[in-house]
């Protein structure tokens, strides 16, 4: 398996506009602008998918998180990356994320254009090991109570709340 922080991104300006290349490491210490894209799965039921991420994460090690996703690779789509980060984080095929909306996360200085999907998804799913720490299946309102008691990383929560202010419009 490639190292993580090896990972070459596009770089982008605050118009999410392609400026150059780097690894994600770099990109992370630089503070480098780049693309991610975070997937809202849902089950028949509405149910949301909910993990907390393993402690070897670059980003938010040991936090939760209610999307599946991640960066961009360097000249990927974020469609395909959507598509990529939904299956591989899930352990299936066939997932058809849907565009949502996208902003410009800024913390510090973390800086990323993200994409945000929704996506339906009717069976069995088998998360990477290596990405995912625990995961279930929770309605809107466990959410909600998980979201006051636990750490969830700081992007997901500010893409759950613009969500959120989108589907209640």
């Amino acid at each position: 398996m490639t190292n993580p922080a090896e990972e070459l991104l596009d770089v982008v300006d605050e118009h999410d506009r392609v400026t150059g290349t780097a690894t994600r490491g770099e990109v992370y210490r630089l503070g480098l602008t780049h693309r991610c894209v975070f997937i809202l799965v849902r089950d028949p039921q509405r149910r949301i998918f909910v993990h907390r991420r393993t402690e070897t994460k670059l980003f938010a090690p040991g936090a939760y998180d209610m999307f599946v996703g991640g960066v961009v690779g360097a000249g990927e789509t974020y469609e395909d990356a959507a598509v990529r980060e939904a299956e591989e984080e899930l352990g299936v095929d066939g997932v058809r994320p849907r565009p949502l909306f996208r902003f410009l996360f800024e913390q510090g200085t973390l800086s990323w254009w993200c994409r945000v999907y929704e996506a339906e998804w009717d069976g069995p799913v088998s998360p990477q090991v290596e990405e995912v720490g625990w995961y279930g299946w929770l309605t809107g309102e466990e959410l909600a109570g998980r979201l006051a008691e636990y750490e969830f990383v700081p992007d997901g929560r500010e893409a759950y709340r613009r969500y959120l202010e989108s589907s209640a419009g």
